[in-house]
């Protein structure tokens, strides 16, 4: 089970090594088609928000950044694709943007079982729906495509296609901000998860 970035790190290990195995992979709000916006700003409308998300572009490419702040890993601007799939070295690698590495969708398959967990008024991951694969659509920042509608899916990269039509993906709900859930809703919907038999 992995909370936020945790998710695509775990996700990461399966796909990369895998050994021992993982049974059932837990993602918590993990960004798993990366972010394009800065946490808790109001929203693609905001001026502000704009602004900061500019400079933030400016600087999330560089080698220095990539190498050293987790958080740059993960970035994926929709305005400029060519310069994620040059310069990103975590997300468009286990993502199999570009090059196409296919221990990583062989590993992915053999989960037994992979849970999405999306909060409904993420404030943090934008856009939200990279929880559930989703993302902006290829060169703009305004409309969210589900995953069924982006590469990854439509040319089972990573395998997630394949395990979705095998019917071992589950896409959770959780009301409320970024990683914020009860007791109640963390032993009801994620305890059985971690069960090995389901």
């Amino acid at each position: 089970m992995g909370f936020s970035q945790g998710g695509q790190f775990l996700r990461a290990y399966v796909e990369r090594f895998n050994k021992p195995p993982v049974y059932n992979l837990v993602s918590v709000g993990g960004q798993h088609q990366g972010v394009f916006g800065f946490p808790k700003c109001p929203g693609n409308n905001s001026f502000f928000c704009e602004k900061v998300r500019d400079l933030l572009n400016i600087g999330a490419y560089d080698a220095a950044v990539q190498d050293h702040l987790a958080q740059a890993e993960y970035w994926q601007d929709p305005l400029n694709r060519k310069e994620y799939l040059a310069k990103s070295v975590f997300l468009a690698d286990i993502n199999n943007d570009g090059k196409i590495n296919n221990t990583y969708k062989e590993n992915l398959k053999t989960l037994n079982f992979l849970a999405l967990v999306q909060f409904t008024k993420d404030s943090v991951v934008q856009p939200r729906e990279s929880e559930w694969f989703g993302f902006y659509t290829p060169g703009q920042d305004k409309i969210v495509d589900p995953v069924q509608k982006t590469d990854l899916y439509q040319n089972d990269t990573i395998g997630l296609k394949y395990l979705m039509d095998n019917k071992k993906v589950s896409f959770l709900s959780c009301e409320g901000d970024h990683l914020q859930f009860t007791d109640a809703w963390f032993i009801q919907n994620l305890i059985p998860l971690l069960n090995n038999t389901i």
